[in-house]
């Protein structure tokens, strides 16, 4: 890379620094928190568990990678087949129904920051839904009615996010004061930037800023194979996301760098620039926007490897919850006065604390993956083929930190550690 800002941006920068900040961890070195490496065994037992009852023992090929179109499923409910099947049934090509998708999942997941532990979705009386499946259901019911679109047509472009209103999203999102969605304005803020990077790059997502339309521009480089790179997709979404991220965040060399934080470990351990990027929401955004290309395209992709295990609440709340982290006391004793309920520390999402513990989460994913695919090789019902993080993710690590805040905090099913965030970081 010719800049630091360049390298920042890159997928390579997120993992070295993470694995600069892992290296602190197994000498006691961190700031905020101490690593407990005997818990990791009993983590991978656990996720292993989970992946086993869910697959086990001869579905593991069946095993989806983790991204926004399982979310549209939530409950055991199949809204996106039934929406497919009517397209094709009027004409609608696979290219057609695939850049619908791309519309679709890049709102829904732009919008898939922490919905806050009391906000509710009832997509009909007898279901009610929460967190990100909830945010991903209610975007898919307002894609449904052309909220995002400016010209009534099924899809999504940059004048219909542009002139998107508070009003219509809190409709949408059936937020209110009694029902309170955390950052709804910040969301529709994100999505009426969203709108304007689309429109300033018609070479990419057409005349209308479709997002849909990057399934033209990415088919137009398909190998003869069919393969598609993840480096090109990644360039293309950090070009068209970097503008849209508030402002206040990190910068250098005079430019923002979106999701990348400064770190004191990182700054002790000597490593330059002492920031830890994270670009999660990009990150979820590229897992999610591989689906429709391979599921209704038949296209593969190289280089999937270097996307990271995400750095979010469930992934890291997994290794706060199984003690593989702990919070020094005295982070603890101040977090636990923020938050004020005596319980459930709180702590600034983009403070010292938060980035060292998402830090340590993109380390620890890639340390739990190897065990996992070990004990699952070691099963009589396991599965001798690896895992991909995609798998893992989808599987195992997010799905075990999910269930464990549901038992160890049953009202909330919050997160051990709560970030304090603007509707769109984490």
């Amino acid at each position: 890379m010719s800049t630091s800002h360049e390298y920042l941006l890159s997928l390579e920068s997120i993992r070295q620094a993470a694995r600069v900040v892992f290296d602190a961890a197994k000498s006691g070195s961190l700031s905020n928190f101490d690593y407990h490496p005997e818990r990791l065994d009993a983590t991978a037992d656990f996720v292993t568990s989970v992946i086993a009852r869910d697959f086990g023992p001869d579905r593991y090929d069946q095993i989806p990678p983790h991204g926004r179109w399982q979310h549209f499923q939530t409950a055991n409910v199949d809204r996106l087949g039934p929406m497919l099947g009517e397209w094709r049934q009027h004409g609608v090509s696979d290219i057609e129904c695939t850049r619908r998708l791309i519309d679709l999942f890049f709102v829904s997941v732009l919008l898939d920051a922490g919905a806050g532990d009391s906000w509710r979705y009832q997509e009909s009386p007898t279901l009610s839904l929460e967190r990100s499946e909830g945010l991903a259901v209610a975007s898919f019911h307002m894609f449904k009615s052309k909220a995002f679109s400016s010209n009534d047509t099924l899809s999504v472009d940059g004048k219909g996010l542009e002139e998107l209103t508070e009003d219509v999203m809190a409709k949408g999102f059936q937020a209110s004061p009694s029902n309170p969605l955390a950052g709804i304005d910040n969301r529709v803020s994100l999505l009426q930037r969203l709108g304007k990077a689309l429109l300033a790059q018609p070479d990419v997502f057409g005349p209308s800023g479709r997002p849909g339309g990057l399934v033209d521009t990415m088919m137009k480089e398909v190998s003869p194979k069919n393969t598609l790179s993840i480096r090109r997709l990644w360039s293309l979404l950090q070009a068209l996301l970097l503008p849209i991220w508030p402002a206040g965040r990190t910068v250098v060399e005079g430019k923002p760098l979106g999701d990348a934080w400064p770190l004191s470990t990182l700054e002790k351990s000597g490593h330059t620039p002492a920031i830890q990027p994270f670009h999660k929401l990009t990150q979820w955004l590229t897992y999610s926007l591989m689906v429709p290309f391979t599921r209704l395209l038949g296209a593969t992709w190289t280089e999937a490897e270097l996307l990271t295990g995400l750095p979010e609440y469930r992934n890291g709340g997994l290794f706060v919850d199984m003690g593989v982290l702990t919070l020094k006391p005295e982070v603890l004793k101040a977090g636990l006065e923020t938050s004020g309920d005596g319980e459930v520390p709180s702590f600034d999402a983009s403070g010292d604390v938060v980035v060292e513990w998402r830090a340590l989460t993109i380390a620890l994913l890639d340390e739990l993956l190897a065990l996992v695919n070990a004990k699952l090789a070691a099963r009589p019902d396991g599965s001798s083929t690896p895992l991909t993080m995609a798998q893992y993710l989808e599987s195992g690590s997010w799905k075990a930190g999910r269930e464990l805040a549901a038992k160890y905090r049953p009202h909330t099913k919050g997160s051990p550690i709560v970030p304090i965030s603007d509707g769109t970081l984490f």
